[in-house]
């Protein structure tokens, strides 16, 4: 088959922001979706949901015209109409919500469906334009970014691809090989030329801890007590490195003091991991200067998740591991793009006292639970992009009964009919990543990338800067942004932030924005007041909530704690073949992961006479949920796995997993806690 190659970038809600090659048909259709094998950090590697992306493409229940609900909410009753009537019956309900209830009850809420700087964030220069409520975008980093502000500042750290150069690589709290596939190639670059070990700590026997030298198995929640014990020994043993905290760290005295009785067996009693097992893996860390401690996005999912990451990011600390190439800790490069979003965001007209929602609080601010609503006005209209909180945000039996409010009108600008779209009034067709422009950084890589669109929009799909500036016109909402294409967009926003232009960074595919080694291992000075790493961190300025954690590393005890009626903390990790809830309509992805499935441990199935394929339910004050066991030896007996966001359809009482976590924020600024729930687990018989 004749194809065109055409560069491409992967938009998914994931750090490692592949450069794609894909085979261009003609203007309808694509081919083979793959890596881009030039790029110095994705080198050609792609996953394979991605690599199967003209199956999304092409998918026949793609949403290809606007729709309007014409049954019961949630009904899933639809009418074609046109783009004219859909526009101006959103635009209306706006300025109608607005005259009754002030600029505030309107919250457009997004996230992450697209990475995209253009097409994700437009949302929020028609936010601040209007004066619509604001959103505290944290139901997925917000734990761990505070982790890591609160010790070395601005996320920012060691070139990723220093891993290859690695001795000892330590992937904590993450599952790469099913998230982020690129950081694989790396590390087996180490493993091959270096002999490299390969140490996973993670709550449960992941992909990824299959293919580890090692499996460190902690409890959920109670990392911070290992990490803690692990540079006990590193005082203990002479292996603190004094010089490099003597220059480059704040408090290191008040940190010895502070381990002196936090030992391997202390740890051993919070965490499962046998004191030995602690013992050995700090010796080898104090023993290895290119120790790599990769920081995943598990933490970000715990009430103390913050507390957790400072505690491991200060090994590297203590360890002095910062001075070698290939060693230190990495979690984030975001700050290095040095992006001036004030156009694509309208950041000149945004009003700070405009009041902020939290969007993981999505459930509780649409059912009058929130405090923050209960001093405002309620949220009566929505604008929904990029993300599907019927599926993915906390509490879904709350966001549910919220979106069936017959005085909220939802509209949901969407690729497929997905859950949040059956709760709308108004569905509007979006485009995939192929079918429009856009900018792009990694979060987890050092480049910046330029796509533009591989082939036409199908049927009557439209990016989303094109309905933002659709509704800018009928709402009356006046800023240059909307004047522009996101063609355009793309080149303002680079040159506004010192890159080349949108043309020249299109013709080079990548930019390579790497600071130097010095700069990148913070010899000269982390981003923090006084350029040292900060051992107490002062949590209380990052956020409300700040007074739960410890300031000095430790264990953090905020944790939904296993009790006799919930004997079982549970957590729910992502699944190799979706993404939250992307790809879950697609049949090979849908194929691969079977069915929504509980795994628990041999010896704990035992007990509740539970056989492996047995149905089960799950449950808390929350509520319950009905899945089938798989008998697991890869966690310890009081610790159980879901795996993936499956549609609340795909189970058997028509409600998913996430019926089961708390919308409580986590310390010290909110976010989601999906890895932090304690439940009950009975056969059904």
């Amino acid at each position: 088959m004749d194809y065109e190659l055409r560069h491409s970038v992967c938009p998914h809600d994931c750090p490692s922001t592949c450069a794609l090659e894909v085979e261009r048909i003609d203007n309808r259709t694509i081919g083979r979706v793959r890596g881009a094998p030039g790029n110095s950090y994705t080198s050609g590697v792609i996953c394979a949901k991605v690599a199967r992306y003209s199956e999304r493409v092409h998918h026949p229940e793609r949403l290809m015209h606007p729709l309007i609900r014409v049954g019961e909410k949630g009904e899933g009753k639809f009418a074609q109409i046109s783009w004219n009537e859909a526009l101006d019956r959103v635009a209306q309900s706006f300025i109608d919500k607005v005259d009754e209830y002030g600029s505030e009850t309107v919250w457009p809420y997004f996230f992450a469906g697209t990475m995209g700087i253009i097409q994700r964030d437009g949302i929020q220069r028609l936010r601040h334009v209007m004066g619509y409520s604001r959103q505290a975008a944290n139901i997925c980093t917000e734990l761990v970014q505070n982790g890591w502000i609160g010790g070395a500042g601005g996320p920012m750290g060691p070139d990723p691809r220093e891993m290859a150069e690695s001795d000892l690589i330590i992937i904590w709290g993450g599952n790469p090989v099913s998230t982020q596939v690129n950081v694989m190639t790396h590390v087996t670059k180490a493993r091959k030329d270096r002999g490299a070990r390969l140490v996973v700590v993670d709550a449960y026997k992941s992909p990824t801890a299959e293919i580890a030298d090692e499996l460190v198995l902690v409890k959920p929640g109670t990392d911070g007590a290992v990490a803690t014990a692990i540079m006990h020994v590193l005082f203990r043993d002479g292996f603190a490195d004094i010089d490099y905290m003597e220059k480059h760290t704040d408090d290191w005295i008040s940190l010895e003091k502070h381990l002196v009785n936090k030992t391997p067996k202390w740890a051993e009693e919070i965490s499962g991991v046998p004191a030995n097992q602690i013992e050995m893996l700090a010796a080898h860390i104090g023993k290895t200067d290119k120790t790599y401690i990769r920081i995943g996005y598990g933490f970000a999912r715990s009430r103390n998740g913050a507390s957790q990451v400072h505690a491991v990011a200060s090994i590297a600390a203590v360890g002095g591991k910062f001075k070698y190439r290939g060693g230190g800790a990495f979690w984030s490069n975001r700050i290095i793009f040095n992006w001036n979003k004030n156009v694509v965001e309208g950041n000149d007209v945004l009003d700070n006292s405009t009041r902020m929602l939290d969007m993981s609080r999505i459930g509780p601010i649409l059912t009058y639970e929130d405090e923050l609503v209960k001093q405002g006005p309620p949220v009566t209209a929505m604008l929904i992009q990029n993300t599907n909180p019927a599926a993915v945000a906390p509490d879904t039996h709350r966001v549910l009964r919220g979106f069936r409010r017959e005085d909220l009108f939802l509209c949901v600008h969407e690729q497929f009919m997905t859950e949040t779209a059956k709760m709308a009034d108004i569905v509007l067709p979006a485009t995939t990543f192929l079918e429009h422009d856009d900018l792009y950084q990694a979060a987890g890589q050092v480049h910046v990338q330029v796509h533009r669109a591989v082939i036409d929009p199908p049927g009557e799909t439209r990016s989303n800067h094109w309905v933002l500036c659709q509704l800018a016109q009928r709402l009356g909402a006046s800023h240059e942004g909307f004047e522009m294409t996101e063609w355009e967009l793309v080149d303002r926003t680079l040159r506004d932030s010192g890159w080349p232009g949108a043309e020249e960074l299109l013709q080079k595919r990548w930019l390579d924005v790497q600071p130097s080694f010095d700069k990148a291992h913070f010899l000269e000075g982390f981003p923090t007041a006084n350029g040292k790493f900060k051992f107490s961190a002062d949590w209380s300025a990052l956020g409300p909530l700040g007074h739960q954690l410890p300031s000095l590393p430790d264990y953090c005890p905020n944790i939904d704690l296993a009790t006799p009626d919930k004997p079982f903390r549970m957590i729910t990790s992502p699944a190799r073949n979706f993404l939250n809830s992307s790809f879950t309509e697609t049949p090979t992805s849908k194929k691969r992961e079977g069915r929504p499935e509980v795994m628990i441990h041999p010896e704990a199935a035992s007990k509740l006479n539970i056989l492996s394929g047995d149905r089960v339910r799950l449950g808390n004050e929350q509520g319950s949920v009905v899945l089938h066991a798989l008998l697991f030896e890869g966690v310890q007996k009081d610790v159980i796995v879901v795996e993936s966001v499956w549609p609340n359809a795909a189970f058997e009482e028509g409600i998913g997993i996430n019926a089961l976590i708390s919308a409580e924020a986590g310390a010290p600024n909110g976010g989601a806690v999906f890895h932090d729930t304690a439940v009950w687990v009975s056969k059904i018989k």
